[in-house]
């Protein structure tokens, strides 16, 4: 809950009409979903205008409009409450800022190029054994998605996990800033993003952010296999106290033999504690090891640790098994960047099947300047693990270009611009039998999920 004077002092915002001495019950920037006595912000989005349904959202019980300037003379004298301020979105993030700071508990945040998702809803699935964890729902990771995550900060909760996600300079920094957490991890640093980002070396500028920003007691947990990270972990950083993981003797939490049965991955921690994670992907091991850490900080035993990581499932279109009509698929429909396709591809070419290894691909976008060379990169190493290849969108056609010159039968080559042809091409030509393995992947915006549709 919130007074309208503590709206006002965390968005140094403008009162411009004062409708009694109201409490706020909720923040709201969804007026089909508004409560009475919530306080609605208008926030300007790409495809809608929040100030469009003010009206609305007093209809249905708002007692207070946080908005930009636009017109005040029909605010003046109306049985609601208007703050004005520069920025909605901004004014978001402060009053969760502001709500953030009525609670003196650990916030953990996590970022990384792969992988954000996985190891948030580790340790929140590992954490929770022991305490109540506030977690952004699935990948609300942005400048709506975070704030909205720590405004249901309450009382209940004793710690928060969340994950920061970025595609642009300086977003890691603001995000922090809101949240402000005692414990930051980095997962890895990979080409995604490159469009906004540059380059590595501007993805591991922006993603340091979240350790730079800490508060006591300022804890670091990095990955100490990254090229990039791993310096940071010998080398003192500001007030951090950081930590390493990886699969290296020197690491605090190292990772070894490693063997895949089954859908199933084993390993050990520190060559003493065996833990066993259901999923196909080897680097899922890195998303583990940092979860164990944390889940070490607050003092969990390892018996605990790795009853509760046997027992995680992990996060939809990542990785996942799914039967369709006898045949097996690969769902890992999610997203796309190099890092993480040649994570996929590595999958692929592991997995042992008596069919054909079939891989459906679509376009990796935000990667700038790198884009045709990660394209046809991806299709060279294609040409390597799979039998059949069969590309979606105009960059994932350079995959194809690549393939062929790899020598890869041109008859097992197709090229779509559509995840419908690509549907159609799958199911009705190819002639899927059982034992045959297709491994479905593209960036978020190819809707590679589609292929699934009956």
């Amino acid at each position: 809950m919130f007074r309208v004077d503590e709206l006002i002092e965390a968005t140094k915002g403008r009162l411009i009409n004062q409708a009694g001495d109201i409490i706020i019950r909720g923040i709201s920037i969804d007026s089909r979903t508004i409560h009475p006595q919530d306080a609605f912000i208008a926030i300007k989005g790409s495809n809608f205008d929040g100030h469009d349904f003010i009206d609305e959202a007093i209809k249905k019980g708002a007692t207070c409009i946080i908005k930009e300037s636009v017109s005040e003379s029909k605010d003046k004298g109306r049985r609601v409450t208007f703050i004005e301020v520069r920025d909605t979105t901004k004014a978001l993030g402060d009053i969760a800022r502001f709500q953030r700071k009525k609670f003196n508990i650990p916030v953990i945040a996590v970022t990384g190029s792969n992988g954000k998702t996985t190891t948030k809803e580790m340790i929140a699935h590992i954490l929770s054994r022991k305490f109540k964890v506030l977690k952004n729902e699935g990948t609300k990771n942005n400048q709506i998605g975070l704030p909205l995550t720590l405004l249901k900060l309450n009382s209940f909760y004793d710690i928060a996990v969340l994950e920061v996600g970025t595609n642009h300079f300086g977003e890691v920094d603001y995000l922090t800033k809101v949240c402000q957490p005692n414990m930051g991890i980095i997962i890895n640093i990979g080409p995604s993003h490159l469009e906004y980002l540059g380059d590595l070396g501007g993805v591991f500028r922006e993603k340091y952010k979240i350790i730079e920003n800490l508060e006591k007691p300022y804890i670091g947990i990095l990955n100490a296999d990254d090229d990039l990270l791993k310096r940071k972990i010998f080398i003192k950083s500001g007030k951090a106290i950081v930590l390493g993981f990886g699969t290296k003797d020197h690491c605090d939490f190292s990772a070894s033999g490693p063997r895949n049965f089954n859908d199933k991955i084993e390993f050990c921690v520190n060559r003493k504690y065996k833990f066993t994670l259901k999923t196909l992907g080897y680097y899922n091991i890195y998303n583990a090891l940092a979860a164990i850490v944390v889940a070490r900080i607050f003092g969990i035993a390892y018996k605990d640790i790795i009853l509760r990581l046997n027992s995680f499932d992990f996060p939809q279109s990542r990785l996942k098994f799914r039967e369709l009509n006898s045949i097996k698929f690969i769902d890992d429909t999610y997203n796309s960047n190099p890092l993480s396709l040649t994570q996929a591809l590595n999958v692929l070419a592991n997995f042992r099947t008596a069919g054909r290894k079939i891989f459906v691909m679509g376009d990796m976008l935000e990667l700038g300047s790198y884009k045709k060379s990660f394209h046809y990169q991806a299709g060279q190493d294609a040409a390597g693990c799979c039998d059949v290849l069969i590309t979606v969108g105009n960059l994932s056609k350079l995959a194809a270009k690549a393939a062929k010159a790899s020598r890869f039968d041109t008859k097992n080559i197709f090229i779509c611009q559509t995840i419908t042809e690509a549907r159609k091409i799958l199911f009705n030509k190819l002639s899927l039998k059982k034992g045959d393995l297709v491994l479905v992947k593209g960036s978020r915006l190819m809707k590679m999920e589609d292929i699934f549709k009956s």
